[in-house]
């Protein structure tokens, strides 16, 4: 697959970027990129949720009245899941939600995000770019004339580039990875995957890491 590469001024360079097809076109997997984005963000979740039981509340020791001739409910104990200040029943207990999945699957599910991109003209490339120091305003006018405002943005470099992470801090929806990093759910959820030109052979690399590792 080859993609035109662009300039900052949002021209085309008349260059294009060879993609990977193996990465970038293959037939998405959908079972596992649901399960690999369901598994992200149940991980996210703390699982700190607790509420108490009637034996965790306090009082109840002796019973709230007597047992007949009142005209109300015969009670035991004013702990009563029934009453105002008593225990929860089958409240939240703090737990884990982690959901494990295979790197294998993981690794799939990446591909399947990145093909689906591809498929939907979702990915740009652009020429590598830094600023000398962090600027707000340049990468805004990178991305009006790109014509992305308004959209997600996800940009992937090489390298860590604090200056271009700064700049696009303030910028809402758009945010700045090294091309290793991104999740299957960050690239899902980003509207458009700007990838820095370097950046591209460093994405692929880490899959090609992967099998080699598997093969050994």
């Amino acid at each position: 697959m080859k993609l035109t590469i662009y300039k900052i001024d949002g021209k085309s360079s008349g260059k294009k970027a060879d993609l990977n097809d193996s990465i970038f076109a293959i037939e998405p997997n959908e079972t596992v990129l649901y399960e690999d984005v369901r598994r992200i963000l149940a991980n996210k979740r703390q699982g700190t949720a607790k509420t108490k039981e009637r034996s965790e509340v306090r009082g109840g020791g002796r019973k709230a009245y007597k047992q007949k001739g009142t005209g109300m409910a015969r009670r035991g104990s004013i702990r009563s899941p029934l009453l105002k200040g008593g225990g929860t029943v089958f409240g939240p207990k703090p737990r884990t939600y982690s959901i494990k999945l295979t790197k294998k699957a993981k690794r799939l599910a990446r591909k399947s995000a990145l093909s689906l991109k591809a498929s939907a003209e979702s990915i740009m490339v652009i020429e590598d770019f830094t600023f000398e120091s962090p600027k707000t305003k340049q990468v805004s006018d990178i991305l009006t004339a790109l014509e992305l405002n308004g959209k997600k943005v996800m940009i992937l470099t090489a390298d860590t580039d604090m200056n271009v992470y700064k700049s696009t801090r303030n910028i809402p929806g758009v945010s700045v990875f090294e091309a290793y990093k991104p999740t299957t759910y960050e690239i899902m959820n980003a509207d458009v995957v700007l990838f820095q030109k370097s950046a591209i052979p460093v994405l692929e690399s880490t899959f090609e890491q992967k099998v080699e590792e598997e093969a050994a």
